[in-house]
C-alpha cells in the first residue's frame, strides 16, 4: 500500500479499508448517545468571497509527522499521537481501548499540513466509557484545530464543517481523495448504540489556516 494516496485510483482502492475504519468503536449502553451532527452534501471548501484575503489557503508545509493535537472547542489536549496504519487483515487500524483517550494518524496519508487530507482518528467512547473526542458534536464551522509537529512548529486548521454518516456509506473519495490544499480529516463515531457498536461516523473536514 503507498503511504500517501494521492491519486483517484488509490482512494478508490482504500474503500474497504475507510468502512472499517472505526469498526472497533463500541460503546457502552450507558453511554449518551450523540447529537446528529451537521450533514454536508460536499466537502470542497467553499471559494473565499471576493476581498476575504483571510480566507485564502495557507501554504503547504514540509512533511513533518505530528505530535500532539489540540481542540479547545471540545477540550482535546493529547499526545503524543499513535500511528495508524493498516492491521493484519487489510483493514484501517484504531486506538485501542486502552488507549481512548488518544488521537492516533493514519500514516498511509500526509503528515498535516501538507498538500492532501491528513487524516486522525479518536474514538467517541469505548467498553469502558467516554473517549478523548466524546464532546465532538461541540466542534463548529470556524473552530481550530492545532496540530504540533516534530519539526517543532505546527499547523493550524479551520473547520469547514461536520458530516455524520452511516459506516456503510462512508464517502470515501471525500475523505481520502485529493485535494489541491493541506486539508485535516477528523474521524470519530456516532449515532445510537446498537448491538454494542455506534452505526456512523463523524467527519470533521478543517482546511490549513497557518
Amino acid at each position: 500500500m503507498a503511504r500517501r494516496p494521492r491519486t483517484p485510483l488509490a482512494a478508490a482502492l482504500l474503500g474497504p479499508l475507510v468502512l472499517a475504519a472505526l469498526s472497533g468503536c463500541t460503546g457502552t449502553a450507558a453511554a449518551p448517545a450523540l447529537p446528529p451532527a451537521p450533514r454536508i452534501a460536499t466537502a470542497p471548501a467553499p471559494a473565499p468571497s471576493a476581498g476575504a484575503a483571510s480566507a485564502a489557503p495557507a501554504a503547504a508545509l514540509p512533511a513533518s509527522e505530528p505530535v500532539r493535537v489540540r481542540i479547545p472547542a471540545a477540550g482535546v489536549d493529547t499526545g503524543p499521537l499513535l500511528k495508524l496504519g493498516l492491521a493484519a487483515d487489510g483493514t484501517v487500524e484504531v486506538p485501542s481501548v486502552a488507549d481512548g483517550d488518544r488521537i492516533g494518524w493514519y500514516t498511509g496519508g500526509v503528515t498535516p499540513g501538507e498538500t492532501g487530507p491528513a487524516v486522525l482518528i479518536g474514538h467517541y467512547d469505548t467498553a469502558r466509557g467516554p473517549a478523548v473526542l466524546r464532546d465532538v458534536a461541540k466542534i463548529h464551522a470556524g473552530d481550530e484545530i492545532t496540530v504540533s509537529r516534530a519539526d517543532g512548529g505546527a499547523a493550524v486548521f479551520r473547520v469547514r464543517a461536520l458530516e455524520q454518516v452511516d459506516k456503510r456509506q462512508f464517502p470515501t473519495a471525500r475523505v481520502y481523495g485529493n485535494t489541491a490544499h493541506p486539508e485535516l480529516r477528523l474521524i470519530t463515531c456516532g449515532g445510537e448504540i446498537t448491538d454494542g457498536h455506534r452505526p456512523d461516523n463523524i467527519i470533521v473536514y478543517a482546511d490549513l489556516v497557518g
